[in-house]
């Protein structure tokens, strides 16, 4: 089994019913918070970009990439869409496409949805998007930020939400983990494939967000917002 089935896709039963409750209860709080934010991110020419940005990591998830021998990754996207259309608009997105996931394709348990959406919609793209905006206001000290030079800051912004969001996972096994396996293992192994597995978010996000800002630098969010707060 690919085993980003079992780390960021979890299965029912990898965490017990309570544990599962709590995050399911952190979703659901998350997931109203960031609907209510999201109106600030949305006007008529970014609402069909979001529409396409879920759709595009919905199909793009479906596609595994080999890390390891027995381990394949694929795009969580939680950096992709945060830097497109904003972090709030963005964890929409991934939640929207974990829930037609886990609903339709049994792709991660429905007692698993809480937990997949802390994750991936949430810690992935909060510590994505931060990570992003860091290092984009670092490069514009020294001038304007050059495309090759957005595709930089997105791959390591993809990285580094990959392994938070592994991280998320770890957390919760501390906290509820089904079985006794040793914690110091589940987080080497966990830290380590998801930092390969980063390298492919990482590569797949800055093409993608290179491919976008080089036709419409005005859709991406992060330019954007960067264009608003000089212009205030």
């Amino acid at each position: 089994m690919a085993y980003q089935y079992v780390a960021m896709h979890m299965s029912d039963g990898i965490v017990n019913a309570p544990t599962s409750v709590i995050f399911g209860l952190i979703a659901v709080v998350a997931v109203a918070f960031c609907a209510s934010k999201a109106r600030n991110e949305l006007d008529e020419r970014t609402v069909p970009l979001a529409g396409l940005v879920a759709a595009f990591i919905f199909a793009v998830q479906m596609v595994n990439f080999p890390i390891l021998p027995g381990v394949s990754g694929h795009l969580l996207g939680g950096a992709l869409a945060a830097i497109l259309v904003g972090p709030y608009t963005g964890a929409l997105c991934i939640a929207i496409v974990l829930v037609v996931q886990a609903l339709l394709f049994a792709d991660g348990g429905v007692t698993a949805l809480g937990t997949n959406i802390t994750n991936m919609a949430v810690i992935g793209v909060a510590a994505g998007y931060s990570t992003a905006v860091l290092l984009y206001a670092a490069a514009r000290r020294r001038g304007d930020v050059p495309v090759g030079g957005l595709g930089v800051i997105a791959f390591l912004a993809a990285l580094i939400g990959t392994i938070c969001a592994a991280m998320g996972f770890v957390l919760e096994y501390a906290i509820g983990g089904a079985t006794a396996t040793s914690m110091g293992a589940i987080t080497g192994y966990m830290f380590g494939t998801h930092a390969l597995i980063g390298v492919g978010e990482g590569l797949i996000t800055a093409v993608t967000v290179m491919a976008v800002a080089r036709s419409r630098p005005d859709l991406v969010y992060l330019l954007r917002r960067t264009r608003q707060e000089v212009a205030a």
